[in-house]
């Protein structure tokens, strides 16, 4: 047994804390910074992301109400699948982890100076790495998006193309954008690099905007009849956003720079594939490589199942978008916050902490998930109302994202979980593990994802819902799997550091699921009062049903909270208090 497996002994326990989320007071070693809480840290990140999700969903209203849920917007959706798989590929999953465990044990073990030149040689390899496989992306995309959009016809599997090799480039910035971002989380510098994809989000809207007008010669229509090929001026429309995208992620990019500079990033125009730091960093990356491809296997399968169903791209996309919002704000926040300390305290042989620090986590995860899968559950429809319906987004297609969002809703505490439990093992030098789960889910996903699509597609069959509810198969079997990955991480979690405070997580989430069963009910009736009393239901209507239904929700959960006496809420709430109070 390694000495990172072992509990240390009773008299080095560290006491009860009574803030779930962690205090260092460590000594900080050379060259480190002194870790702070990891729910402030989260609390920092987590207001960052919000914004960013919050103009991710203008962006998306944007598609909607401009493409709507077909032909264009599906094109779209195939395209820009294929190169932000591969920079969730190779920067936001494998590398970034890799890279923050070994940087933050060259701060540690190392000098200052070994540290930034690691992080300079590990950009130049990214770099060459990266605009390798987009030069050879670009090329054979005419033979890779058809296979995947089997179901398109041919002009709009030509669109899909064509915006591909535009959008391709996107992965080099992001990659590079990515690897910003551990640098500077490794800082304890949280606000700005949580901040970049919200440059991406107004610089793809504005850019993207204004290409969309000015290629397409200033109007375009959308047809209500998926069947029907858009207009010439309507592809280049869709052809402008795509520019916008890659403008967006060059600003991604961009805004980090100075922030690097800050804490003492220096260029080095080296390249050196041998250093022994590089090659640990590529070879803690290899396993979380595989792990993290199999994740984006499931989404390439995804694709290719709904493909023969017009508008399913669309559907799924917005819906992933908006379930994508509490994942984003809660559980990435929290992973991204809790990473770097975790990292430390493997770092430091500190287990007790360690199994501290991601127990409290994960209640964390749960306290701030499970209500939001349960709203996004029962007010689906109002808020997708809201948000999208309007222009070429039409009632139907709200209806047809709804039931898609509350099968997705179904696994987001899993999900979101995922996000923090995964990097835990990086940060023990133990990529294996998630990987040999998520291979294995590889082998459940497919046929579960296929044998759903097909088994709801016979369910609410309407000459124009022809295919039923296949696509809310797709995003059922996504969460079922997303549940069982998350199950299996913490049962070799649990083994790898010999217990997890398991009991203490499972009466939290207990108390938080009672707490989101009894807002979910009042979400439900009162948006089933004002949906009767409403004759017409205009923009107003919808927003008074989305959002009254939600106070109140939010002022049940909050009292239920206070009487099942759950105790996260009390002390993030004198966080709140303690900051106000400066």
């Amino acid at each position: 047994m390694s000495d990172l497996e072992k509990d240390p002994p009773e008299s080095e326990q560290p006491e009860a804390l009574a803030d779930p989320v962690i205090e260092e007071k460590s000594v900080p070693e050379t060259g480190s910074v002194q870790p702070r809480s990891v729910a402030r840290s989260a609390g920092i990140v987590s207001i960052a992301v919000m914004f960013s999700r919050v103009l991710g969903l203008v962006r998306e209203t944007v598609f909607a109400r401009f493409f709507g849920a077909g032909y264009l917007y599906d094109a779209f959706v195939v395209a820009f699948k294929i190169p932000n798989i591969l920079r969730d590929l190779f920067a936001e999953g494998a590398l970034s982890a890799a890279f923050v465990k070994v940087f933050t044990d060259y701060q540690i073990r190392r000098t200052e100076i070994e540290a930034w030149q690691l992080a300079s040689l590990v950009f130049n390899v990214l770099a060459v790495v990266m605009s390798a496989i987009t030069i050879i992306g670009i090329l054979i995309a005419p033979w890779v998006v058809p296979l995947l959009a089997r179901g398109f016809e041919p002009e709009k599997a030509a669109l899909a193309v064509t915006l591909t090799q535009i959008m391709f480039p996107f992965i080099l910035l992001v990659a590079l954008a990515a690897l910003a971002m551990g640098v500077l989380n490794t800082k304890a510098r949280f606000g700005i690099p949580a901040s970049a994809s919200t440059a991406f989000n107004i610089f793809s809207i504005t850019t993207g905007i204004f290409f969309a007008y000015w290629l397409s010669g200033g109007t375009w229509e959308i047809s209500n009849d998926k069947t029907v090929i858009p207009s010439v001026a309507a592809q280049w429309a869709i052809i402008g956003m795509a520019i916008g995208t890659l403008v967006g992620g060059a600003a991604q990019l961009l805004i980090q720079v100075p922030s690097l500079l800050k804490v003492g990033f220096r260029f080095s125009p080296v390249l050196k594939f041998s250093d022994p730091g590089v090659k640990r960093v590529m070879r803690l990356m290899g396993p979380a490589l595989i792990g993290t491809s199999a994740v984006q296997i499931k989404v390439l399968v995804d694709v290719f199942i709904v493909s023969g169903i017009e508008g399913a791209q669309s559907w799924l996309s917005y819906s992933f978008r908006l379930m994508q919002f509490p994942i984003g704000v809660f559980g990435v926040a929290i992973g991204t916050a809790a990473i770097p300390t975790l990292s430390r305290l493997a770092s430091e042989d500190n287990i007790a902490k360690f199994r501290d620090t991601l127990a409290d986590a994960m209640k964390l995860v749960f306290l701030m998930t499970i209500p939001a899968a349960s709203g996004l559950i029962v007010l689906g429809e109002p808020i997708v109302a809201l948000i999208y319906q309007g222009g070429a987004f039409r009632a139907f297609d709200t209806n047809m994202v709804a039931w898609a969002l509350a099968a997705y809703s179904v696994g987001l505490a899993g999900y979101a979980a995922i996000k923090v439990l995964s990097p835990s093992f990086y940060a023990l030098d133990d990529a294996r593990t998630p990987m040999y789960v998520s291979l294995a889910s590889v082998l459940v996903h497919a046929p579960t994802s296929y044998g759903m699509m097909t088994l709801l597609s016979n369910i609410g069959v309407t000459p124009e819902r022809s295919n039923g509810f296949g696509h809310v198969g797709v995003a059922l079997a996504t969460s079922v799997v997303a549940l069982v990955n998350f199950t299996a991480l913490t049962i070799f979690m649990r083994r790898r550091i010999r217990r997890l405070n398991g009991r203490e997580i499972f009466e939290g989430f207990l108390r938080v699921a009672a707490a989101s069963a009894v807002m979910s009910a009042v979400c439900f009736f009162s948006y089933r009062l004002l949906h009767s009393y409403f004759a017409e239901h205009n923009l107003m209507v919808r927003f008074i049903e989305a959002f009254i239904p939600i106070a109140l929700g939010g002022i049940t959960f909050l009292i239920m909270a206070k009487l099942l006496h759950i105790s996260e809420i009390e002390q993030l709430s004198a966080i709140i208090r303690r900051k106000f109070a400066r």
